[in-house]
């Protein structure tokens, strides 16, 4: 009668365990890997930087371009001067109206040498490794967000473990109770369950911290407020490997974004050095334009004022000669400087032509200059930025070299951590088997009699670290396939 009433508490136990409580009553936002990295790249605010670079960089090359065409430039210039008393050589010139002067001019230069010759080329090379840069760092994100991503699956598998635990530890509380009830166990055994539940507990509390982390941490990485409820979606079974090492690496030479990067930035140093050795050859430089100007005062009476005391003075110093020689009974002309005048078309017509101000333009001569420069010594300035440049390139070489070595390794190392993590594996999902049975084995028994707590608290320790020791080595083969993928460069599946 005592083993049928522990069986029924017991049966009772594990139909309670199986009741589910939602943690959530928000319906679930699924998340899948790719959906992860699609969103990454459109949203991660330190890739949308490095994004901006290829503004700059297509503008450089419509500079570089534009630098083939010649420059050209306008201006229009209002004057206006106070009239008065000026000093000109120690002479002064006497009282004057206010004057308005105004002057447009347009022109245009234009200057070649080698160095601009090559400048394009150079920024187009600028542009394509500002793209490589871009694309390493789209990759980077990718490889950081599948890392992440797993990481956040591994905590809930490891979380999952945990809740299975706490429902097995509460299952063991009840037929301890049982089992003291019946008067086959005590209240030692009872006591030992109880602080073992309230133990496991606390790892379901931490477990499932630790996946909010690995969450939150995902989610930044993608750019994007966390939605409620979110759901990762494990698409990753643990396959065999058909990869070839040599081909890997040699893959990883050729396409890694990274040293692609490096070989691009390898030649724009070749360039910036063939550029700077374009600054000692001649350059020509050729100018041009039109232009016009106006002058006018200010008071249009003021100049007709002076051309009548002009014609006025012109007319007095013609009578007095032409009256001089009536006198010495000489031919003269007399009648004809009595008969002198100043008229209102000649006033109206000097009115207009001081009326210009500020559009109506005389044009200037026009002008065309071409010079011929040889550069011969600036200080050691452009052997400075030669040196300098050659430096650069030499650096960039060596970065293109040290990329690849380390390629090497790093593909290396990532496929036999792969190969190995394949292997373990396999040999954790048999141990983890193996105590699994372990523990239904010593659960059958306590629930009997025929063990003690003692021994079905190591049999599901045991089962804990063997159950977390093939989680963790199935995410850890995952992660070293995307360490691979990214070391190589491209996905690999």
């Amino acid at each position: 009668m005592r083993y049928l009433l522990l069986l029924g508490l017991a049966g009772a136990a594990t139909q309670a365990s199986a009741q589910v409580v939602p943690r959530d009553s928000a319906p679930p936002t699924t998340v899948t890997i790719d959906q992860a990295i699609d969103v990454a790249l459109r949203n991660n605010p330190t890739l949308q930087q490095t994004l901006n670079n290829r503004i700059g960089a297509r503008a450089a090359v419509r500079s570089a371009y534009g630098a083939l065409l010649p420059s050209a430039d306008a201006s229009l210039t209002a004057l206006r001067q106070q009239g008065g008393q000026q000093i000109f050589s120690g002479a002064s010139l006497g009282a004057s109206s206010d004057v308005n002067q105004s002057q447009y001019q347009i022109g245009l230069n234009y200057r070649i040498n080698s160095a601009t010759l090559i400048t394009p080329s150079l920024q187009r090379a600028n542009r394509d490794a500002v793209e490589a840069d871009i694309t390493g760092a789209s990759e980077n994100l990718r490889g950081n967000v599948s890392q992440q991503y797993l990481m956040a699956l591994q905590a809930e598998a490891n979380a999952g473990l945990q809740d299975s635990l706490a429902v097995a530890a509460q299952q063991e509380l009840i037929l301890a109770q049982a089992r003291e009830i019946v008067g086959s166990g005590t209240q030692l055994d009872v006591q030992r369950a109880e602080v073992a539940l309230g133990l496991q507990q606390v790892q379901v509390l931490k477990a499932r911290n630790q996946v909010d982390i690995e969450k939150l941490r995902l989610f930044q990485l993608m750019g994007i407020i966390q939605p409620p409820n979110v759901k990762l979606v494990s698409q990753f079974p643990v396959t065999p490997l058909n990869l070839n090492l040599p081909q890997l690496i040699e893959s990883a030479h050729n396409q890694n974004p990274g040293v692609v990067a490096l070989r691009s930035r390898e030649h724009v140093a070749d360039l910036n050095v063939r550029r700077e050795k374009g600054e000692y050859s001649p350059t020509l430089s050729l100018s041009t334009g039109i232009g016009g100007y106006t002058y006018g005062y200010a008071n249009s009476s003021f100049p007709v004022q002076q051309a009548q005391a002009s014609f006025d003075a012109a007319r007095v110093d013609c009578i007095r000669t032409e009256e001089v020689r009536a006198a010495l009974n000489l031919s003269n002309q007399l009648a004809a400087c009595n008969a002198m005048a100043f008229t209102d078309a000649q006033a109206q017509a000097i009115r207009s032509g001081n009326a210009k101000f500020p559009f109506n333009f005389t044009k200037a001569p026009r002008s065309i200059s071409a010079t011929l420069s040889l550069p011969l010594f600036d200080g050691f300035a452009r052997e400075q930025r030669l040196q300098e440049a050659m430096a650069s390139r030499s650096d960039a070489r060596y970065s293109v070299k040290s990329k690849e070595q380390a390629l090497t390794a790093d593909v290396t190392a990532a496929y036999l951590i792969l190969v190995t993590a394949e292997k373990t594996v396999a040999l954790q999902e048999q141990n983890s088997v193996k105590a699994k049975q372990e523990l239904k084995l010593v659960q059958d028994r306590y629930r009997i009699g025929a063990t003690t707590f003692v021994d079905l608290t190591e049999a599901r320790a045991t089962y804990e670290r063997a159950e977390s020791d093939r989680i963790t080595a199935v995410y850890d083969y995952h992660k070293a396939f995307a360490a691979l993928e990214s070391a190589v460069g491209h996905p690999l599946r």
